[in-house]
């Protein structure tokens, strides 16, 4: 059917991982009328998660574009993966959704990976509503699960609902607004939703939560303010409005409950997907930059715009590559021509698809607010702009983590070394968080990436998609390196030959920054003691060094602000690439005078324990270099969270079951760069 764009819905799925995302996604497809079947994770069987890894381990790896139909509404859904390994295809998702449905699990509540989804949303300004999932888990506590995320994620959360039980005694879930108590049928999956009046012993504080809710809904509406203190009776449509205008506003955050596994509570949230979450028309206008003034420009969601879309991720399959597309205004028509303006190359739109997990369905085209997918283009990469070639636009890009963790690879089969680097070129297309390099020193392929589980997942996929068996080497960390204090070095590059000989002279002073401030530099020359020209090589020489490696064991040097404020020239001998070279020795000297020291990744880690094994799991954390930065309990579980070395923790979940009898369970995330203690830094360099 053809869908007004008021009516379109772009919504992501996130959460934690194994909080239930892909089964509430899957209920959404059933109950719609999009599946006829519903797919259960545990059994391989759901329809977004397709990858043989993803069927195998019970987990999202990539994220997948489906699409239903509800209340006349088209919603676009992106379920995303839950585990840390995988964060980048959260984030880019969350950079072309309109909303998002951030589940939580009734007992875990908010956990690390949680945070970091509410995180990125917050980046990219995503209103969103709450889905307290499994409330049929023995310890499901709707009201504790609300004031967690209230405390920890800083949220104005606004419960909809409340559930009428708990556990296997979890019967339905009471409509606040409506005073309705739902109740569904087993017999037909839960799609048949049974409508009673609110059961007596739930009365009392259905009336006290519905005047809270009415109260927050009055703050974002003066009038119906007003209307309540007089109070007059204020309806369901205008109450429905006053949290629609609060979430769009990001001011507020409507939360509903249920249980996916059991059916319970999703037709609600289809609702509240319509009610409360933004279509296209109601975001502001996207936002870039023109690529030749570097002017700010707008774009309206309208078809009547020029055209503007962003590449938000490639996938390759055996028929060729697709490019996930937004697009955000205008038209993108099939067999048309579009402008890369980050590439600045022209692309023929050869077919355009919408997609269904793995399926798709061929388009004549793709309009303000559609996601889909273009199937060849070359030159296109994840945060690529898309535009009309006579009005040009760069978007905001994606951010991309760094990969913290890296492993040598070698094909099994000698004869296999160009099929291999052939298929990790796609597989970094792909997903620009994992990345290979060849170490010319050593002859190794060296794999990097967000953690063990990326870099297992990457190997398998090589086997399994490549045809390539590889053979991995010991896990490493992505160290860094950087200085201590301030220098001032000089780099002088001076060579003769029998022509023309090289001459480059800088004095540069290098100072360190904070963490994660990255590369500054600075330019003082006065008086034209070095020529204009050989200003951008010094930046550029610098720039390449840091990437290259400083001198502790060739890390990318990093966090220093470098001020070029004297050198020398000569007329006839000097260059760009003296200077380069020049810049390169003054770095290299600061590095062993300012005392260079090595940065390790940390990760910030939460284990879920038996309170009987708390002694031996806190001190296996301290044995690792760990720090304990809290403790509480989490129905009836204690909750341990550490700031721990990333090398400290290869093997840890096979460590943790021995320890705990399998009754343990831990996740982590990256947390930042620290100092490694002196006496590591020694065994690192040495190695």
């Amino acid at each position: 059917m053809s869908v007004p764009l008021e009516r379109y819905r772009n919504i992501g799925i996130a959460a934690h991982i194994d909080a239930g995302k892909t089964t509430v996604t899957e209920r959404m497809l059933y109950y719609t009328g999009r599946t006829h079947k519903i797919g259960e994770t545990h059994e391989g069987a759901s329809v977004t998660d397709f990858m043989s890894q993803e069927k195998e381990r019970g987990i999202t790896i990539q994220s997948a574009a489906t699409a239903c139909e509800w209340r006349d509404n088209l919603i676009n859904i992106i379920d995303t993966p839950g585990h840390v390994d995988f964060t980048i295809e959260v984030g880019r998702s969350l950079r072309v959704l309109d909303g998002m449905i951030a589940v939580f699990c009734g007992v875990g509540g908010v956990q690390p990976q949680s945070e970091t989804v509410w995180r990125q949303a917050n980046r990219y300004e995503v209103p969103r509503i709450v889905f307290v999932n499994k409330m049929d888990r023995v310890g499901a506590d709707f009201s504790a699960v609300v004031n967690d995320i209230e405390e920890k994620l800083g949220a104005n959360v606004v419960p909809t609902q409340i559930p009428v039980g708990s556990a296997d005694e979890f019967a339905g879930v009471i409509d606040l607004i409506s005073r309705t108590f739902a109740t569904y049928k087993s017999e037909d999956k839960g799609a048949t939703v049974v409508f009673s009046d609110v059961p007596d012993d739930y009365k009392d504080k259905v009336e006290e939560m519905r005047s809270q809710l009415i109260e927050k809904a009055c703050e974002q509406d003066e009038a119906l303010l007003e209307k309540y203190l007089n109070e007059e009776e204020v309806s369901e449509d205008e109450i429905k409005a006053a949290i629609r205008k609060g979430t769009l506003a990001r001011e507020l955050v409507p939360a509903l409950c249920g249980s996916g596994f059991k059916n319970k509570g999703v037709q609600y949230l289809m609702d509240a997907v319509v009610d409360y979450l933004p279509a296209p028309t109601d975001i502001p206008p996207v936002e870039g930059v023109d690529p030749l003034t570097n002017e700010k420009i707008t774009r309206k969601s309208s078809t009547k715009e020029p055209l503007s879309g962003l590449v938000f991720k490639l996938s390759s399959d055996p028929y060729g590559t697709m490019s996930f597309v937004r697009v955000f205004s205008g038209v993108l028509k099939a067999g048309s021509y579009v402008y890369n303006s980050n590439k600045e190359v022209r692309e023929r739109i050869s077919r355009l698809v919408r997609l269904h997990a793995n399926k798709r369905e061929e388009i004549n085209e793709l309009r303000a607010g559609d996601i889909g997918a273009i199937i060849g283009l070359k030159e296109a990469g994840t945060g690529d702009t898309l535009c009309s070639e006579d009005s040009k636009v760069v978007l905001e890009n994606i951010d991309i983590p760094k990969p913290v963790i890296s492993t040598s690879i070698e094909p099994i089969d000698t004869s296999d070394y160009e099929k291999m680097t052939t298929a990790l070129k796609k597989m970094t297309q792909e997903d620009p968080s994992f990345q290979f390099t060849y170490d010319k020193e050593t002859g190794q392929t060296v794999i990097s990436g967000m953690g063990e589980l990326h870099l297992e997942v990457a190997v398998d996929r090589l086997k399994r998609e490549h045809n390539v068996d590889a053979k991995q080497g010991k896990l490493q960390v992505a160290y860094k390196e950087a200085i201590q204090k301030p220098v001032n070095t000089e780099g002088k590059f001076i060579k003769q030959s029998g022509g023309r000989g090289q001459y480059g002279h800088v004095w540069i002073k290098f100072e360190p920054r904070e963490r994660d401030a990255g590369f500054e530099f600075v330019n003082n020359i006065v008086g034209g003691v070095i020529p204009k020209d050989f200003i951008n090589p010094v930046e550029r020489g610098l720039r390449e060094t840091m990437e290259s490696g400083g001198i502790l064991g060739n890390y990318p040097v990093v966090d220093v602000k470098a001020t070029l404020y004297d050198g020398s020239y000569h007329e006839v001998d000097s260059n760009e690439m003296a200077f380069q070279v020049a810049a390169s020795m003054a770095l290299k000297e600061a590095m062993r005078k300012a005392d260079a020291c090595l940065l390790e990744p940390v990760m910030e880690v939460e284990v879920e324990t038996p309170e009987e094994y708390m002694g031996d799991v806190m001190g296996d954390i301290n044995s690792r270099r760990g720090r304990i930065t809290g403790m509480h309990e989490r129905q009836g579980t204690q909750i341990i969270n550490a700031i721990v070395p990333l090398s400290e923790m290869f093997g840890y979940s096979t460590l943790l079951r021995s320890l705990t009898k399998g009754r343990a369970s831990y996740s982590m995330e990256f947390y930042s760069y620290e100092k490694v203690p002196q006496q590591v830094q020694d065994q690192v360099t040495s190695s």
